[in-house]
This record gives C-alpha cells, structure tokens and sequence, in this order.
C-alpha cells in the first residue's frame, strides 16, 4: 500500500460538501488525489462547477487530520485500501456510477471472482427461507465451486448465507454499514472472524461509523454491484432486500425471487417482485444456472472468423475478438473487461445481433452466432 497516495484518497472521502461525482471530476481534471489538496487555490477558483466554499472544505487542514488518524487504523489493523482506480477494487463496481471512491477491506479474498452473486433476504426468515437458502448454496457449490457469495452480515437471510457458504468452502463477503472497528450485530463476530480465511468483510465506512438506519440503504448499492445476480430468498412488504432490488436492477444485474404461499407475509415481497417482472421465478440450481448461462458443461461454439465480418467498426471488432476467445460472456463482465459502460455496451451488442454476429443468451449472457 502506498501511505502517502493513500493519505489522500481517504482524506478525499472527507471533504465535507464533496460526493462521489464530486470527487470524480475532481480527479478528472486535476489528475491526480494529492495534487487536490497541493494544487494553486488559483487554479482550483478555475476549475468550472467548484465553489470558492468547497474549496476552503478541501483546504480545511482537519480533513488531513482526519485522514491521519484513520490511516494510523488502517495500518495498525493491517486492513486493505481499495480505490476505484485499483485494479484489486471490485470491477463489477466500476459501471456503477454512484460506485464509492474508497473501500476498506479485512480478510483474505478478492473481489473479482468470475461469478459472484448476492443473497439478501428479510432478518425474521422463515423455516422455508432458511432451508432454501441452505440448499440453493449447498448445491451451487456442488456445481460451481469457485463462485463467490456476498451479502450484508444481518440477522435472518444474510448469515444464514454466508454460514452455508462457509460451510461448502465457498468465498463469502459481507458488505458492513459501518466502519471495521466494530461488528453488527455483535452476536455474528465469531461468523465474521470465520469468514476472514476464505473471505472478507467490506465497508466504504471509516471507523467510528455507526450502523445507522440511513448507512444501510448506502450498503445495499454495494451489495447489488457487486454481484452478476442478486437471488433475494423471503421479503415482506417493505424492507432493505427490496431495495436492494431495485438497485440491481438500475444496474443491469439479474434478479432472482423465492416464490411463497400468497399469504404468508414474508413472502410477499418476493411474490410482487416476481408479478411486476422486477425478478425472475427462482425455483431450482438448474433452472438459476441454465439462465445464468452458467452451465459449464455446454459446449463452446466454433469460433467464428473474424475475414467473414469486413464491415465491423472498430468496437464491433474488439467485441468479436473478445467473445471469439473468452467464449459467452455476461453483459457486465464484457463491459469490464473492456472497459465499456454498460449502456454503450447494450446499443453495440444490438448491431452484432442485427449483422447476425452476435446471440443473446437468458441471464444477460452473449456468444457468437
């Protein structure tokens, strides 16, 4: 970790009065996190859309003071910095654009596992919940043992998956709502000990956050970008996983619903879900993997070559290569591999799929034809 570069990416997330897009476009234009807070007031005053007030807030000297003592936690709690230029920062995260510039991290996995998929669902589970989602990760990790299982430490659904995941030996991360010198709730410490081997907690919150009402609707952005799929097992009326649903879906992530008996109340969020076409049925393993795309025992399609298709533009051509040698892809993982917002993305794919080039698979996956 680079101390000094690090000092002023987390003094950036300090700036009073300065946000995500904020800070961007500051980094845009200046180029470079310390130059932020050493650059000419001047050349600050210059700067279009940046008030003379928000830059005496990123020239007030106790933002450094701040960022001082939480990096002395940092380091003394051996935890890991994730800025959004990091190539170890969750990728997935990347074509969210309220993504958070900085994350911190303690544990021992990564965060850009081939597929990942979040599972969320209401803290008063049922017996019905909970077997599920035991059985949904039992399997899964029978079929594909290296994905990675993310959700939010909670009562309920939420430990219940990452206990299931820890298990079958899968890598699991819980996305907290507040900073990493506390735990919540305290009685799920020995499960996020646990998952450190083969996991890792994760926060955008510096210590001293408390868990908040407001931090947990912040968490669930997380949660849902970071992930190919968001599977949401029970839900009432109202409630966190919904919203994380929602999230996902501005995201162009797939979304999965448990279906339950029209009058049992835990499950009458996921049955709205599901009747207002903002999540798919979720019924078995196959029928999750077989939409994913994620059935690694169909085979790859003949490679298609490239002297047929002279007429390709140049983001056509570097579509093609990539899905010509990587073989069917997820939308999203296309869009970071390549570096190319999804939206972009979507509008390019759908002239491969007029050229007859392109097919698009259930669960957002595309091959060649």
């Amino acid at each position: 970790m680079n101390t000094d570069k690090s000092l002023y990416r987390i003094a950036l997330t300090q700036i009073k009065g300065v946000g995500v897009m904020h800070a961007r476009y500051l980094m845009q234009v200046i180029g470079d996190e310390e130059a932020i807070f050493k650059e000419d007031v001047r050349k600050l005053e210059a700067i279009p859309r940046i008030s003379r007030r928000l830059i005496r807030e990123i020239r007030d000297p106790g933002v450094l003071r701040k960022a001082e003592k939480e990096l002395q936690f940092v380091t003394d709690n051996k935890l890991l910095l994730l800025f959004f230029t990091d190539e170890d920062y969750p990728q997935r995260l990347t074509q969210c654009i309220d993504a958070p510039l900085l994350l911190y991290a303690k544990g021992n996995a990564g965060f850009n596992h081939r597929k990942t998929i979040s599972v969320v669902g209401t803290r008063n589970a049922t017996r019905y919940g909970e077997d599920f989602c035991k059985k949904f990760i039992e399997e899964l990790s029978g079929r594909l043992p290296d994905i990675q299982i993310i959700s939010g430490l909670a009562y309920g659904i939420d430990i219940c998956a990452h206990r299931a995941a820890l298990k079958h030996n899968l890598s699991t991360v819980a996305v907290l709502a507040h900073g990493l010198d506390r735990i919540y709730p305290q009685i799920h410490r020995q499960t996020a000990v646990e998952m450190l081997q083969n996991g890792a907690l994760l926060t955008e919150f510096p210590s001293g956050t408390n868990p908040d009402k407001h931090n947990f609707v912040k968490r669930n952005r997380i949660v849902a970008g970071m992930a190919d799929a968001i599977v949401v097992i029970e839900s009432g009326e109202k409630g966190g996983s919904l919203t994380t649903a929602d999230i996902a879906n501005s995201y162009y992530r797939e979304v999965f619903a448990l279906p339950g008996r029209i009058r049992d109340n835990m499950s009458a969020g996921c049955n709205r879900l599901i009747s207002e076409n903002k999540a798919l049925l979720l019924q078995s393993i196959n029928g999750f993997i077989s939409h994913m795309g994620w059935d690694e025992s169909e085979k790859q399609p003949l490679p298609a070559q490239q002297e047929l298709f002279p007429d390709l533009s140049e983001e056509e051509t570097i579509i093609f290569e990539k899905l010509r040698k990587a073989g069917p892809m997820h939308v999203n993982t296309l869009a970071i591999e390549l570096n190319i917002p999804v939206s972009e993305l979507f509008m390019t794919l759908l002239e491969l799929e007029v050229k007859n080039i392109v097919t698009s698979l259930p669960g957002g996956m595309y091959r060649l034809a």
